[in-house]
């Protein structure tokens, strides 16, 4: 009897919705969509990752450093060395962190992005493009600036367990927690944000590329009815272009990042400037894209994150 005098709960639509609601709405669908795609990518694409950070920062590992180990001679030697010296499971070392890193990551950079853009003016692509892919970047930069404030020690975390060459009880670390605690207790808490100005510069750098070329290609370029094929094409164009402009600032700040926590007598660089001076005048010009090639074959997790982002996005906009 009381059910029956209850009146009926009032069903949420996307037409009953304030606008804030709304806004809140697309807020959290950009939050999960962007994260979802980031997580699946980034374990798809892992065992290249490492691979690759190897490559990038086997200068500053102690171990080869010092001649205590042979130094990796191209992706196929890392790939094969570590499945022998490591195991195969290896190849997924740090992952998780990366994992955890890469989903607020991507979803605060993609929501923040989608954010950013709404408060900024709009220009009409066929005849304000300059404007209109200037706005593309700068909301692609100002959320990749967000993002990084938010995750950068877990991000340390990734790079520090990725290099760490060790196996069984000669690893460095046993795990993220763990290297989180010893970088933190050796030389204190601000050592998790080690090289995060030069982080910066290359973080913006790379997400306005990558933002602003893709957004302003879906707008230019691709259709609503483009099919899956050519928006990773574009997504996979757009995300190398984006990554060898920005691979010196990644080699450098990663660089710093392998100083965290470490001895007065272990550091090597003091900051971007004089990093990229001596890597250049010790190893050459190249040195600051090792790794380069091993990373385009990476960027396809960053493509399918570009393509799988707008599709979950379509998905939970049909919910």
């Amino acid at each position: 009897a009381v059910a029956a005098l209850s009146p009926p709960l009032p069903s949420v639509t996307a037409d009953s919705m304030t606008g804030r609601e709304r806004s809140w709405r697309v807020f959290f669908e950009d939050f999960a969509s962007g994260g979802v795609a980031a997580a699946v990518s980034k374990t798809v694409v892992a065992p290249v990752e490492r691979v690759k950070l190897l490559l990038q920062l086997q200068d500053t590992v102690p171990d080869i450093a010092r001649g205590g180990m042979k130094r990796y001679d191209g992706a196929l030697d890392a790939f094969a060395r570590v499945v022998s010296e490591q195991g195969v499971w290896s190849l997924w070392r740090g992952n998780t962190a990366n994992v955890v890193r890469y989903f607020p990551t991507q979803a605060i950079n993609f929501a923040s992005k989608d954010a950013i853009k709404a408060a900024m003016p709009r220009f009409d692509p066929n005849t304000q493009f300059l404007k209109f892919f200037a706005t593309n970047v700068l909301s692609g930069g100002l959320a990749g600036a967000v993002s990084l404030c938010v995750v950068y020690p877990l991000d340390l975390a990734r790079t520090r367990l990725a290099a760490d060459v060790g196996s069984g009880s000669q690893r460095e670390f046993k795990g993220m927690g763990d290297l989180l605690w010893k970088v933190a207790r050796r030389k204190g808490v601000g050592q998790l944000y080690y090289g995060f100005s030069t982080s910066l510069w290359g973080i913006v750098t790379y997400r306005a590329l990558y933002f602003g070329l893709y957004d302003t290609a879906q707008r230019t370029v691709l259709t609503p009815d483009s099919s899956l094929g050519m928006k990773y094409l574009v997504a996979q164009v757009t995300t190398i272009v984006a990554g060898v402009i920005g691979y010196p600032f990644d080699t450098v700040r990663r660089r710093l990042m392998m100083q965290a926590g470490r001895p007065r007598d272990e550091i090597m660089y003091h900051g971007m400037l004089d990093a990229f001076a001596k890597i250049i005048k010790d190893e050459g010009f190249s040195a600051v894209y090792k790794g380069v090639a091993t990373n385009i074959v990476r960027s396809a997790g960053g493509a399918l994150v570009l393509v799988g982002y707008g599709e979950l996005q379509k998905l939970l906009a049909a919910l």
